[in-house]
């Protein structure tokens, strides 16, 4: 009697928890409508959600704003759920999605689009107009794409070759990652002012390039992981236990670690190549999410994706309300809110004991 109160009492808990995220996302995704670099005032922005107000207005509401909430919510579950698979599938606590160098990839290679095809030395030189023609966003971001697949294939190509150890993935992500680091730096001291500069400005996580197409491929992708992650959330559970474990109840467990942190990079690599790089998230969120509900992964997945879209609406909220005239750099602002709020959840004497 006492197990089964215990487990009415947790699932009821979970529902709050769920309910309460939900509405949380749902009430700072609206909010966020009402926030912004411009002079609207909240009369002014509601008007133009409703369809009325000028076209500069309506153009602001319904082809900036709208897209980057969307943005901030399709990118922040992605990379908060892929977070989540890393840290099980690697069975390390600190792994997170830039843990296998995806962000390092996409950085070269949007680095690679920007500098030597679009304003660096290797094709328009210091010629500005040409740079302005030859900067092609979706090209950028889809060198980023294929380069942080590749990095990933090669990553989990090399070990297969020798024993599919996490520690083994683990090494070979921060071995390649610096290749890539390295590389990015080359390009780097060989371009010019404007290739430069308008590389290192990719490099920024900036929910203000989001476009309603670049949101539908990113949301396609994500919802592909989610559901798969959800629909292998009893392997990870039995993961949790040791790969002996989960090996006596037939789970292939180097077959499920590679199919998932291919899946968790992919989606890392799509949200990374079209916002730019936005650390922290992957981290934070399955932390948090751990802590309030504990392992069970078909409870973690969907409540870490919900943790992230919130955590990247808020941080999208204060990079718009304090970059006085233009929004700070959204990247930046999940590092200053999460990194405080993670050293606490590190130190705090509820965690040490489950520790």
């Amino acid at each position: 009697m006492n197990a089964i109160h215990e487990l009415k009492k947790r699932r009821k808990r979970n529902t709050v928890v769920v309910a309460a995220l939900l509405a949380a996302v749902l009430a700072i995704g609206v909010s966020c409508l009402f926030v912004g670099s411009s002079d609207m005032s909240f009369t002014e922005s509601l008007g133009a959600l409703t369809g009325y107000g000028s076209p500069a207005h309506l153009r602001i509401i319904w082809r900036i704003r709208v897209p980057r909430v969307l943005a901030a919510v399709i990118a922040g579950a992605g990379l908060a759920v892929s977070g989540l698979v890393m840290q099980t599938t690697l069975n390390n606590s600190m792994a997170s999605p830039s843990t296998l160098g995806v962000s390092n990839a996409a950085v070269f290679g949007a680095n690679l689009s920007i500098i030597a095809f679009a304003g660096g030395f290797l094709s328009t030189g210091n010629n500005l107009s040409s740079f302005d023609v030859g900067a092609n966003p979706f090209a950028t971001s889809a060198l980023a794409f294929v380069f942080s697949t590749a990095s990933i294939l090669l990553i989990l190509g090399l070990c297969t070759l020798r024993s599919f150890s996490p520690n083994v993935v683990v090494l070979a992500g921060m071995a390649i990652g610096s290749i890539w680091t390295a590389a990015t730096t080359i390009l780097q001291f060989y371009a010019t002012d404007v290739g430069l500069s308008a590389a290192v400005v990719w490099s920024f996580g900036d929910l203000g390039r989001a476009t309603y197409r670049t949101d539908a491929i990113m949301a396609a992708v994500v919802l592909a992981g989610i559901v798969f992650f959800m629909l292998m959330s009893w392997k990870y559970n039995a993961l949790l236990s040791g790969e002996a474990t989960a090996k006596t109840m037939g789970i292939h467990v180097e077959g499920l670690r590679f199919v998932s942190l291919l899946l968790a990079s992919v989606i890392t690599a799509a949200c990374v190549s079209f916002l730019g790089v936005i650390g922290f998230v992957g981290i934070i969120c399955p932390h948090v999410t751990k802590k309030l509900l504990g392992q069970d992964h078909r409870v973690t997945v969907p409540v870490s994706c919900l943790m992230g879209s919130l955590l990247l609406l808020l941080a999208d909220t204060a990079s718009r309300s304090l970059g006085s005239g233009s929004a700070l750099p959204v990247g930046a602002i999940t590092s200053l809110l999460g990194a405080p709020f993670f050293i606490a959840i590190i130190f705090s004497r509820k965690e040490n004991r489950r520790c």
